[in-house]
């Protein structure tokens, strides 16, 4: 199947790792044109080398208007973003009771701030070219509330309204708004929340942990010509563990 995807330039916010990385290699070898991002630039470096048909950008999703910036550097070096895919690590493990003003603040502008400054900054150039993809990687936490994350829970879900929001606005320009949600997949993420991937995987339907390239698939067809017509979706990619709908 030809997803529409050869040429078409691609910026995966968190893509030296991770998931980040899974969905810039899947768009990679569909042809596209992939700018890497990662707060410390030996490691975007080091994945563009492994990514063909990439780019490497340094930027701390952390900083004051760090997704704006992050966007206007990428269209002075590529051109134009046709496909946007913002994506940041999870805050980490803690509960509600136990956190600190400046955990929420940290939070707030990595995993909420980065998103809405990235997605307003490259909005203008996709309506002018009446085409264009944003999707938001979030997590399950953004439908279902996972114990002990407090700070994923608060701030995920919100993204959600966000991406609603945005995506009735950008309907009419031809500019899709979705949301891709990963259940327990294989990264070094369950590591440093201490997951137990055995008891795990006798919690999800399919009986096993998902692996990266099948999220980074879904995040691949969200932003291809196939999917012009899907918009304002959270779409899930946990092996039905979620219970909701």
């Amino acid at each position: 199947m030809d997803l529409g995807l050869k040429g078409k330039k691609i910026l995966i916010l968190g893509s030296s790792g991770g998931l980040g990385y899974a969905i810039a290699k899947a768009y990679s070898q569909e042809g596209a044109i992939c700018a890497i991002v990662s707060r410390d630039s030996v490691r975007a470096e080091k994945a563009s080398l492994e990514i063909d048909n990439s780019i490497p950008f340094v930027c701390d999703l952390n900083e004051v208007s760090a997704g704006r910036k992050l966007v206007e550097t990428v269209i002075r070096e590529i051109g134009q973003i046709d496909i946007l895919v913002t994506n940041a690590g999870g805050p980490p493990k803690c509960n509600f009771m136990d956190l600190k003003d400046e955990d929420w603040d940290t939070a707030y502008k990595g995993l909420w701030r980065s998103a809405i400054d990235a997605i307003k900054a490259v909005a203008p150039q996709m309506i002018e070219r009446k085409w264009g993809r944003i999707i938001l990687s979030t997590s399950t936490s953004s439908k279902e509330i996972i114990p002990s994350l407090a700070l994923s829970n608060a701030y995920r879900f919100g993204l959600m309204g966000i991406m609603k929001t945005v995506s009735l606005e950008l309907a009419p320009h031809n500019i899709t708004v979705n949301a891709i949600l990963p259940g327990f997949t294989k990264t070094k993420r369950l590591i440093e929340l201490g997951v137990n991937e055995t008891e795990v995987a006798k919690t999800i339907p399919m009986g096993r942990l998902g692996l990266p390239e099948e999220f980074a698939a879904l995040a691949v067809f969200l932003g291809s010509e196939k999917a012009s017509y899907i918009t304002g979706q959270a779409i899930a990619c946990d092996g039905g563990k979620m219970k909701c709908v």
